[in-house]
């Protein structure tokens, strides 16, 4: 036969020895935990989150269980006796939830109802910014003075002297956290899988272009088609030391304030803001060249200034067909007049909105900044811009392949059609 038994609130009849444990004859505070309590306060003990005040409370029921005496208790917990001995007897009268819940208190309700609950849930999910305040997100303790400022005259006087913890447990029971702050994509392309697998395509037939031995195929006499991944990273930052860098010394791995050898460079915590350089890059995908072109701006003149690098650098007759996403400056009136100008040279694929890491050249920016521009200091934005073409001319003596390989199963060079776009204005091979 099953046996449902309590395991709640247990009282043992022992007693405190003068050895400072519990003996064999009655006491009236020795308490036996049961093991849903036990497990509950064991992990209440561990939490960070919770309040230290209950944290204390369960650590005291805990050592109880485990045969301290009240004064040992006392002096672990840096607590009076007596408000170790009110704990324990709270826990006797009502179990765990009267041991950690602080008892009524005269002028004010016992219980905060549903009502200033779900008060506190719509102020919390209101923006501070609309009540007068200069946050744009709620903290605790923030959330909980304005509770209190507004409690009495919204009719909630309950909450006029509410707990900072109480506004914390309120908001955890309801899942909201004011406090953090999670983005989403609103304007989401509605054509993203077929653009996405227009792009994929595209690296699917660059596959193609390489034997076994992963050699680059030469083309088939006619006219070539260069495959180029571009894009723009603005806001490089020229950041100059106000201080000379201190080299690693041999002999030791002190800091640049300590004695001995120093295993590190040593850099002053001041530095200056010289301003930013705008870097428009490409990568030849089959090649694994790259070209830049630095300067002031990224607009739509610099991005022609760019096309007319390209249109010199490639064969007259070739085709330069170009993966990019669709800023603006990118199909720009006046990027459609100089294109207008070179008819049948230029080719886009177009990356669908919010998928520019599909782009390849994000992995060559990637590897820029952690090679290069990471910690990197300077006496005027033209040092920068001449380090940054150096890097250019590093890359490009011992060039990598960029080469897509997520997702490509599915596509189908042999049977499927790419979808380009010229920006001419007759339309032609415009995508949709």
């Amino acid at each position: 036969m099953d046996c449902k038994c309590n395991i709640g609130i247990g009282i043992i009849p022992l007693t405190e020895g003068e050895d400072g444990r519990r003996g064999l004859a009655g006491s009236k505070t020795a308490v036996a935990l049961g093991e849903k309590d036990r497990e509950r306060l064991e992990r209440l003990a561990r939490m960070r989150t919770a309040q230290a005040q209950t944290v204390t409370r369960a650590r005291i029921l805990l050592l109880r269980d485990s045969g301290e005496t009240l004064v040992s208790i006392a002096e672990r917990v840096g607590l009076a006796v007596n408000s170790v001995r009110l704990c324990v007897t709270k826990y006797l009268e009502g179990g765990v939830e009267r041991a950690l819940s602080d008892g009524a208190r005269s002028g004010r309700p016992r219980e905060i109802d549903d009502a200033d609950r779900a008060f506190v849930v719509d102020l919390a999910c209101q923006r501070p910014a609309d009540l007068g305040y200069a946050a744009e997100l709620w903290t605790n303790d923030l959330l909980t003075a304005h509770v209190r400022k507004v409690a009495e005259a919204a009719g909630h006087p309950r909450l006029a002297t509410v707990a900072t913890g109480s506004v914390h447990n309120i908001l955890a029971d309801a899942q909201i956290k004011p406090h953090k702050m999670a983005y989403y994509c609103e304007r989401r392309d509605p054509n993203f899988k077929a653009k996405m697998h227009n792009v994929l395509l595209l690296y699917k037939q660059l596959s193609f272009r390489f034997d076994e031995d992963g050699n680059l195929i030469p083309w088939e006499e006619g006219q070539e088609v260069h495959v180029l991944s571009y894009d723009e990273k603005p806001g490089i930052q020229a950041v100059a030391n106000t201080a000379p860098d201190l080299r690693p010394e041999a002999g030791g791995a002190g800091d640049a304030g300590g004695a001995g050898g120093r295993g590190t460079v040593g850099r002053d915590y001041e530095y200056g803001r010289l301003g930013t350089l705008s870097l428009l890059a490409s990568i030849d995908l089959p090649a694994g060249e790259a070209t830049p072109l630095a300067g002031e701006t990224h607009k739509s003149s610099d991005y022609v200034e760019f096309l007319k690098i390209l249109d010199g650098k490639y064969p007259k007759g070739d085709l330069i067909r170009i993966v990019l996403d669709n800023v603006s400056v990118h199909t720009s009136a006046e990027t459609r007049r100089y294109l207008a100008t070179v008819p049948g040279r230029f080719e886009f694929v177009f990356t669908p909105r919010h998928g520019s890491w599909l782009n390849l050249v994000e992995g060559f920016f990637s590897k820029m900044t952690r090679q290069m521009l990471r910690g990197i200091r300077v006496s005027s934005k033209d040092e920068l811009k001449e380090r940054i073409l150096r890097y250019f001319k590093e890359v490009n003596a011992e060039p990598v392949v960029y080469r897509w390989k997520w997702n490509l199963s599915d596509v189908d060079p042999t049977t499927e059609e790419l979808v380009v776009d010229t920006l001419l204005p007759d339309g032609a091979g415009k995508a949709s």
